[in-house]
């Protein structure tokens, strides 16, 4: 079996303890991974601290930080074909969908190293004829960043690249579910040339991540993942009162007029909830469609989920791969039952393929006359869709918004009045109109409610990671007035 490591302070190590990591195609063990304790986050949290400090990062120039970024970034694309391989065996996500996104990762390093000198404070033009007061941008500190198994890669990214853009120092905690890629990144981290301590990356369970997130030393903790786990992150980090920002998934709408272009729409939605196999924090798992298209609709949707192939996936003409957990699939499985007692009409799909591995195949629900099944209001990261049918547009809003989630949403119509009132209307993060699972690292995202709190991508992710100073300078040689009155 392969063997990973940890990376601590500059250095590859072994963990507290082994674990062996499955392959889900397969149900398999192929690699061994090591396991973090408390004690190992706490000498990467030192560590990542001590590098705060040191003249080694601190005296860099933000110019200086943003070439280490771009050499980051190189490195990124010259490695996504064997990082895409990793993440592809280590998590079952499909290779054409690994390869497209590890190499698009390197652009969002690369949009990073180029924001790094131009994170600015501002000169205020105060009401104090005798003052000069301006405001500096500052680096939080060390951050915890907490990513999960899917899109691992792209996830830390939107983590790392902001918080070295800023001058902080990282501790990334991998998920325990196929974590080999982001340990495999480490090597890139530590041929770019960072300083020791500045970026470390570990995995391990629940007692490693508590003690990582309620760390005296940690000033930001940034996750993704899912609600029930982002509660016991701001509970641990009560502790040293961290700043948290929390990207935590959800039940995103998927809204189809009848004036949309049909073909587009039908595309989208597979983009939307069966590609990557359905395990997307953005996945647009809830179709809202008009009545009267509502059949013609589906029909074209269970033709193309039927048509998808369901395969290995290391094979570049697979487009169905497996789950990346037994535990994954199992819910799943439980919860379409449940919503098929509640109501659900099964359409497609729902029957668990022969054979090894971990698969699931693309699966459909009408859920007109059961809009409270457990299907519509579960996030279940996985490829099976439920359907609503609606009347008006405002029957669209308010089923969109009848959610604790608010991450993104997908309106499909050519009418333009129209999709303006629902951007305003649709309470989520993300609004894509006549288009679905776009990104770029120009563009923040995040969400609300349930989803969670903060932006990753764009300034706004930088921004996060900074403290802002005021400094005020006295310019009057005079003595200073009554000092028992505040000026």
């Amino acid at each position: 079996m392969e063997h990973f490591r940890q990376y601590v302070d500059g250095a590859f190590e072994e963990g507290a303890v082994r674990f062996a990591s499955l392959d889900p195609a397969t149900g398999t063990p192929w690699a061994e991974m090591p396991g973090a304790a408390p004690a190992d986050m706490d000498r990467a949290v030192r560590a990542a601290d001590r590098a705060f400090h040191a003249p080694a990062w601190a005296g860099l120039s933000a110019t200086a930080r943003g070439r280490l970024l771009a050499r980051l970034a190189d490195l990124v694309q010259e490695a996504a074909p064997r990082l895409a391989a990793l993440e592809t065996r280590d998590t079952g996500k499909i290779i054409r969908e690994t390869t497209a996104q590890i190499a698009y990762v390197a652009e969002y390093y690369r949009y990073y190293a180029g924001l790094a000198d131009k994170i600015e404070g501002a000169h205020l033009p105060i009401d104090k004829p005798d003052m000069e007061v301006w405001l500096r941008r500052e680096p939080v500190g060390v951050v915890a960043g907490i990513v999960p198994w899917n899109s691992q890669l792209f996830l830390s990214a939107v983590k790392l690249g902001p918080a070295l853009a800023a001058g902080c120092t990282i501790v990334l905690k991998a998920s325990e579910e196929g974590p080999a890629p982001l340990l495999a990144f480490a090597e890139l981290v530590h041929e770019a040339g960072f300083p020791p301590g500045v970026v470390n990356i570990l995995t391990g369970g629940p007692e490693a991540g508590a003690a990582l997130v309620s760390h005296p030393l940690v000033a930001h903790v940034a996750f993704t993942g899912g609600p029930q786990t982002a509660r016991h992150i701001v509970r641990a980090s009560a502790e040293n009162l961290a700043r948290t920002s929390l990207e935590l998934g959800g039940k995103s709408p998927f809204i189809v007029f009848e004036d949309a272009d049909l073909d587009s729409a039908a595309n989208a939605q597979v983009a939307g909830i069966f590609a990557a196999t359905g395990q997307s924090c953005v996945a647009g798992s809830r179709l809202l469609v008009q009545r009267g298209i509502k059949d013609a609709f589906v029909a074209a949707l269970t033709a193309k989920a039927e048509a998808a192939r369901i395969g290995a996936p290391g094979d570049m003409t697979t487009e169905i791969g497996p789950l990346c957990t037994l535990r994954q699939r199992e819910a799943i499985e439980r919860i379409v039952a449940q919503s098929q007692q509640a109501g659900a009409r099964l359409v497609t799909g729902g029957t668990v393929p022969a054979g090894e591995g971990f698969f699931y195949p693309p699966t459909i629900l009408d859920c007109t006359d059961a809009p409270e099944a457990p299907c519509v209001t579960q996030e279940m990261f996985g490829p099976v869709l439920s359907v609503v049918a609606f009347d008006t547009e405002e029957d669209a809003v308010r089923l969109a918004n009848a959610t604790p989630y608010g991450l993104a949403s997908g309106v499909f119509t050519q009418n333009l009045t129209r999709a303006h009132r629902m951007v305003r209307n649709i309470r989520a993060g993300i609004v894509w109109v006549n288009t679905y699972r776009a990104v770029s690292p120009i563009a923040p995202f995040g969400g609300h409610g349930l989803s969670g709190h903060g932006r990753e991508g764009g300034l706004a992710a930088a921004l996060d990671y900074t403290a802002v100073k005021t400094v005020w300078l006295r310019t009057s040689d005079d003595p200073i007035p009554d000092p028992f009155v505040m000026r």
